[in-house]
């Protein structure tokens, strides 16, 4: 248990520690999302502590994801004009971009031979992980695999995001925080909030949207693949 914390405290510092450099330097290599993970398993591998003892003490932050997923939902009221004024938009978007990252998911990994269990952890991998783990569980996946999946998923959205954004010159910011909240979840929002407000709200209900409909849609996208 003393591990345990001793490593929940370990992480705290060193995230706290990145994202004042990342605030000093905002570069997307040095974001606390991608070097925290990364400086924890250099050091849980040299100190040669298993991973079910930091899960003892990390599990605290893993309970807090869902009340922080709830707690997106505060910006909403600050904006709801904006969000009925293009709800039509921004529900279709979402609903599009989430069965093609599904379908996506599915295709790739049957076109790489995978096996169905991972096939099905793969699937939802584009929605927050509370949610993605429990779609995961229900469709015969492994709900651990499938949290790897959204870490790299957020990660690479976040990174991505800004460069998809350039390249087809998207402006608006009601359609930036359909991207970062449709496809990278919780890590897409946190980058989306880094432009505007408004930017982050739109992409925190796109991605409760895109969870909802993945809860949804993954189940019966098994049975029609026969997965």
């Amino acid at each position: 248990m003393m591990i345990g914390i001793l490593c929940l405290a370990a992480t705290l510092i060193i995230y706290g520690l990145t994202k004042r450099l990342y605030r000093i330097r905002p570069r997307v290599y040095l974001s606390p999302l991608l070097i925290t993970p990364l400086i924890l398993v250099i050091g849980l591998l040299w100190a040669q502590i298993p991973y079910e003892a930091y899960h003892s003490g990390g599990k605290w932050l893993s309970s807090l994801l869902q009340p922080a997923t709830i707690a997106f939902a505060i910006p909403l009221y600050k904006y709801y004009n904006v969000l009925k004024k293009h709800a039509v938009e921004i529900l279709i978007s979402v609903l599009s971009g989430s069965v093609v990252a599904m379908f996506s998911s599915a295709f790739l990994a049957e076109w790489l031979h995978l096996d169905n269990q991972l096939i099905s952890s793969l699937i939802p991998r584009s929605v927050t992980t509370p949610i993605a783990m429990n779609v995961s569980q229900v469709i015969g996946g492994v709900p651990n695999i499938t949290a790897v999946f959204v870490i790299l998923t957020g990660l690479l959205g976040a990174m991505l995001g800004p460069l998809v954004m350039k390249l087809f010159r998207i402006e608006g910011e009601v359609a930036r925080g359909v991207l970062f909240g449709t496809s990278a979840h919780g890590t897409g929002t946190s980058k989306a909030f880094e432009l505007s407000s408004l930017t982050g709200t739109i992409s925190s209900i796109s991605m409760i949207l895109a969870a909802l409909i993945t809860l949804g849609v993954a189940p019966m996208l098994i049975t029609v693949l026969h997965f």
